[in-house]
């Protein structure tokens, strides 16, 4: 089938489909399929004390991180607002941090003010890795992936290619609101924090020592509730062009929240991931620019 591409956001240039969606879909909730992530940025970090140095930076914990495991983490700002997130993998000798490209040098940057005297490099790896994803059921940082240096991309691809079907980010997207897992830029804004995104206990190790933004995180999870939520919104599937990322979430004349992701799921329709107010009633009718919206819900009220 003919290869159609994302034509803007993050993923410009990658596969958006092959022309059978709802096909590449069930083969990748079969663990049958692979999806080529080479438009993503890699960031190596190496040196001695990398893995300690990421360790105090990040919400994960990886003191002890073993070669080859893959981990989501973030970093937050001092007030415990998402800023950067990424999966990562360690292959003995340097740590990879996969991320979108339009935060690699940011994060660069930031990384690079935060060396001081310790044994650390930080470069910009895109040039030299790519990531795939897998075949393989889903797992919670929304592979398996595989790291492969450049030079071998293409036989790697065939060798994917001769046993799985390749899928495109349709697919990888609709598996992926289907299964609550937010992306930073798409699932939040510049107020959101972790507790209100269904990712502690998974990108945010809770038993660790201080990171930046530790305290907003410890202090909402010990004593209170935060102010919003992460729900899944199922939406009228009789819309032809479903709101973008980014559209008020309504409940009657009043705003309660925005859409996230948007993806078309092979079994549930039309879903997507939005963030809204605590308060708002779960059985509330919502409405999206026009599209009716249920909720079902992904951080517990």
């Amino acid at each position: 089938m003919t290869a159609v591409y994302v034509e803007d956001g993050p993923d410009k240039g990658a596969i958006w489909h092959f022309g059978e969606p709802n096909k590449e879909q069930r083969e990748l909730e079969a663990g049958k399929a692979w999806a080529d992530l080479s438009h993503l940025s890699i960031i190596a970090v190496s040196g001695d004390d990398r893995l300690k140095w990421l360790h105090d930076l990040t919400t994960q914990h990886l003191s002890d991180f073993g070669v080859g495991v893959w981990a989501p983490a973030l970093i937050l700002d001092p007030q415990g607002h998402v800023e950067f997130q990424f999966s990562l993998v360690d292959d003995g000798s340097a740590t990879y941090l996969v991320i979108d490209p339009q935060y690699a040098e940011t994060l660069i940057t930031y990384l690079n003010k935060m060396r001081f005297m310790l044994k650390v490099e930080v470069r910009d790896a895109s040039s030299e890795f790519a990531v795939l994803r897998a075949p393989g059921a889903a797992n919670e940082v929304g592979g398996p992936f595989a790291l492969v240096p450049r030079n071998e991309l293409e036989e790697m691809k065939s060798t994917f290619g001769s046993t799985a079907m390749q899928v495109g980010t349709w697919a990888l997207d609709a598996e992926r609101v289907a299964a609550g897992r937010p992306r930073h830029g798409f699932d939040t804004d510049f107020k959101s924090i972790p507790n209100e995104l269904g990712i502690l206990h998974t990108s945010v190790h809770m038993n660790k020592g201080c990171y930046r933004g530790q305290e907003t995180v410890a202090k909402i999870y010990n004593l209170g509730k935060p102010p919003r939520r992460l729900v899944m919104l199922h939406l009228d599937g009789h819309a032809v062009v479903m709101p973008p990322s980014g559209t008020p979430v309504m409940n009657g004349e009043v705003q309660v929240g925005f859409l996230g992701t948007v993806a078309r799921h092979h079994e549930l329709g039309p879903i997507a991931l939005a963030v809204v107010k605590r308060n708002t009633p779960v059985d509330a009718e919502l409405m999206v620019e026009g599209v009716a919206a249920s909720q079902q819900i992904i951080v517990e009220a």
